[in-house]
């Protein structure tokens, strides 16, 4: 047996909403082994009757059956056992458990005490709008792309995407810092030549160089593409790390806007047995790592997710999370503009639509840019 240990604790706990695969008896089993595996990591019988068994350990709140093989059950945890860190708190919420099949989160329950350790997104929707100048139509965007173009041909993109309207201009997550496309080179180039579009137009589009980097990188170049700039920053937390976008959100010297790319994550959530709701990973997490919008996949495009996971990722970004403010949903990958008219039934006002290459087929770049924005107006 382990000494018997009291602890001074608040008595807060948060919940997580699991779905189990199996049957009745399979799924209860991984719903108590959460309890342990979440939080001691220890063999139960060898904790006493003491503040470790009665707070620490993951309780089983509720429990409920979806289908015959599929079962929810809410566990919780003391809030205390976060440490009030982001990196300790998706270590708690799955942490060991996602390396066990037939385990997913389907949604959080924090506490407002917990909620309150995390400044989420700067902006949020409506501090974006502020920015941008947009009070209610849906925001465009776009990305620079391909990869292996130089910065002066990306630079001429970035212009022309400016002269036709769009909001935000973007790096593709495939450009770095390749010899072909430097990034300080790229991010000097682009911002210079958005601006001159502004200038000419009256419009107020942003760029946002890609951040996803070598840790060690990070801030540096945050703060040189807002000094080059740069009206907001673009990075994928499945690359560079949840906490590390957190980090740049919270830093006052650089206050940019953000956006979250899904690279690498989509793992998480391909499988409806496995991993991550894209409710929790696209919506939820990302507000809880600062992010002001949250690309993912549209519907109907090249990549796998359905109109009702669309729709889940859209319910995660508003839904209320004490201190946190909602955030615009992203949809993006293989869009092209006849695709607006049923996107704007689906997504209504609150959203950023991302076309990148769908653009570039028409009779000219800035006016099919114009063409996008008419649609949207």
């Amino acid at each position: 047996m382990i000494p018997h240990t009291s602890l001074n604790l608040s008595g807060e706990r948060f919940n997580v909403i699991y779905k189990f695969r199996g049957d009745e008896a399979t799924a209860r089993g991984k719903a108590r082994g959460i309890c342990f595996e979440q939080t001691i990591e220890f063999p139960a019988d060898l904790v006493g009757d003491d503040d470790i068994r009665g707070q620490i350990f993951g309780r089983v709140e509720s429990f409920r059956p979806l289908d015959d093989i599929h079962f929810e059950a809410t566990v919780s945890y003391a809030a205390e056992s976060s440490g009030f860190e982001l990196t300790q708190l998706l270590n708690v919420i799955l942490g060991n458990s996602s390396i066990k099949p037939g385990i997913r989160v389907q949604r959080l329950e924090l506490s407002e005490r917990l909620l309150a350790a995390f400044k989420g997104p700067r902006f949020g929707r409506d501090g974006l709008r502020e920015r941008l100048g947009v009070k209610e139509r849906p925001l465009l965007a776009t990305a620079l792309k391909p990869m292996g173009l130089s910065p002066e041909s990306l630079a001429d993109y970035a212009y022309q995407f400016a002269l036709g309207g769009i909001d935000i201009i973007k790096d593709d997550h495939g450009l770095a810092n390749q010899s072909f496309s430097p990034f300080k080179e790229r991010v000097e180039l682009c911002a210079a030549a958005v601006a001159r579009a502004n200038a000419e137009t009256g419009f107020n589009s942003i760029y946002m160089p890609n951040l996803t980097a070598p840790a060690d990188q990070i801030m540096d170049k945050a703060r040189f593409a807002k000094q080059a700039g740069a009206g907001g920053l673009m990075i994928a937390p499945g690359l560079a790390g949840f906490d590390g976008m957190r980090r740049l959100a919270d830093d006052d010297n650089i206050a940019l806007p953000i956006l979250t790319h899904p690279a690498f994550q989509g793992s998480f959530v391909t499988s409806p047995d496995n991993g991550i709701s894209h409710y929790t990973l696209f919506g939820q997490m990302a507000r809880l790592a600062g992010a002001d919008g949250t690309i993912f996949p549209n519907y109907g495009g090249r990549f796998s997710f359905s109109r009702d996971e669309c729709g889940e990722i859209v319910e995660g970004t508003a839904v209320s999370m004490h201190n946190l403010k909602p955030i615009f949903p992203v949809p993006g990958g293989g869009m092209y503009l006849d695709s607006i008219a049923d996107m704007s039934a689906f997504y209504g006002q609150d959203v950023i639509y991302l076309i990148g290459g769908g653009l570039h087929r028409g009779d000219g770049l800035a006016e099919t840019c114009r063409r996008f924005r008419q649609l949207i107006a």
